[in-house]
């Protein structure tokens, strides 16, 4: 005996016969384990996609949260290593400070010896002046390393007369030390008006120059040296002639460092 498939056809018109189907056989299904329960869901109930009236729901599930929370923790590590570094290099500076005690060492001119100025003539200059230069390191604890790389230079006003350089030298702590530097220029004009200047101000004794002094050292802490730092100092001299014997009339220093 045949069995009807459901959803069954519509049913035929008058005059129609139907025509039996031929049965399908269907494989036998295993029972379900006891205990065990099976479901079965329509198709037509089974959404991909919540419906329209449930779409608010999941609305939480679609959206996906940017992902700057892993960038956002780097940069707070980044910036918190920065911090706690910065805060060592303080801690550091202020244990060194109250343990050490630094003091900034105090520069002043000795004396100039002055050769190469011919004011009656209008042939270019070849200035020379020998700079003694008095360095006074007033440390219990602290050395200083004078490298190689500085620089000494003369102005008068805003021309540069002659250039020169410091030895390379240890200073130890409560030390004074003087240093000779032969500074030098060559060819250096100077017009009609600055040498009447210049011949003026030799005769009222009074003759001003400007010395810069560039200088990288090293400080010595204990046995620790530090990095290069640079010692800029600026002395306004006056002395009262242009030859060998001039005398320092009157010096007077800035000190300053760059410490990078």
């Amino acid at each position: 005996m045949t069995e009807r498939v459901h959803p069954g056809d519509s049913p035929p018109t008058s005059g129609e016969h139907s025509v039996p189907k031929p049965a399908t056989s269907s494989p036998e299904k295993p029972a379900p384990q006891p205990g065990t329960y099976v479901i079965q869901i329509p198709k037509d109930q089974i959404y991909r996609v919540p419906p329209p009236e449930n779409a608010h729901r999941y609305a939480h599930l679609s959206k996906r949260k940017p992902r700057r929370s892993t960038s956002r923790s780097c940069c707070c590590c980044l910036l918190t290593t920065i911090l706690a570094l910065l805060l060592a290099a303080a801690i550091a500076a202020a244990v060194i400070y109250f343990v050490f005690k630094p003091e900034s060492p105090n520069y002043s001119v000795e004396s100039v010896a002055i050769k190469g100025f011919n004011l009656t003539s209008p042939s270019p200059l070849s200035p020379e002046f020998d700079v003694t230069v008095r360095a006074h390191n007033p440390n219990d604890k602290i050395g200083i390393y004078y490298e190689k790389g500085s620089s000494v230079k003369v102005y008068y006003g805003d021309i540069n007369l002659c250039n020169g350089a410091l030895p390379v030298f240890f200073q130890p702590t409560n030390n004074v030390t003087l240093f000779k530097t032969a500074l030098k220029g060559s060819e250096i004009e100077l017009n009609n008006a600055v040498l009447r200047t210049l011949s003026d101000q030799q005769n009222k004794g009074a003759v001003p120059f400007s010395l810069k002094l560039r200088a990288p050292v090293k400080i010595k802490v204990g046995s620790i040296k530090t990095w290069k730092i640079t010692v800029k100092v600026t002395c306004k001299i006056t002395v009262d002639k242009l030859t060998a014997a001039s005398k320092v009339v009157s010096n007077d220093c800035d000190y300053g460092v760059d410490l990078w």
